[in-house]
């Protein structure tokens, strides 16, 4: 099934857009995961783990998923495919991991946020440095993922070499 153009290019600009947002989100937990192990501040380390819960549960959860599910219907869309392209097929499956890491972690961001507002924080240590740790990482995927998105390696599966040349449209789209 291939979208009509119109249909393709607002896929893409929401799979862009939830995918670039989920980009930001993340950097964003980050720095407050940096600003939370680091303060000498403890109205700032409190503040800092009750905003990372609050942006996991109402952004960057809703968004991961989001990108999840709008790339999986933008490549059964479009020429690319979801399982004919080694690419596209590792890309689901960094999104995946990094959407199962991330349901791993809401139980220490839920309890770093129940320390923090029962101004408990002492003795945490251990999860502030995973959410370090583990946002870093998601960070990196994130990036290694896009740049997948752009630069588009080489390779198909061998259910993609069976179909004739599906790249023709996809380039003949963005010749325009």
């Amino acid at each position: 099934m291939q979208f009509s153009p119109s249909l393709r290019r607002a896929v893409l600009l929401a799979h862009v857009t939830t995918s670039v947002g989920l980009i930001g989100a993340v950097a964003a937990f980050l720095t407050l995961a940096i600003l939370g192990a680091t303060t000498t501040t403890p109205a700032l380390a409190q503040a800092s783990y009750v905003a990372m819960a609050a942006i996991t549960w109402l952004v960057i959860l809703p968004i991961a998923l989001a990108a999840l599910l709008i790339g999986i219907v933008q490549s059964l869309g479009t020429a690319w495919g979801l399982f004919l392209h080694y690419w596209v097929i590792l890309k689901l499956v960094l999104t995946i991991l990094s959407v199962l890491v991330l349901a791993v972690q809401l139980a220490t961001i839920n309890a770093l946020s129940a320390a923090a507002l029962s101004g408990t924080l002492a003795g945490t240590e251990g999860g502030q440095h995973a959410m370090i740790l583990h946002s870093t990482g998601g960070v990196v995927v994130l990036i290694l993922i896009a740049l997948l998105s752009i630069y588009k390696p080489h390779g198909t599966t061998s259910k993609g070499k069976t179909i004739p040349d599906r790249t023709k449209p996809v380039l003949l789209f963005l010749a325009r």
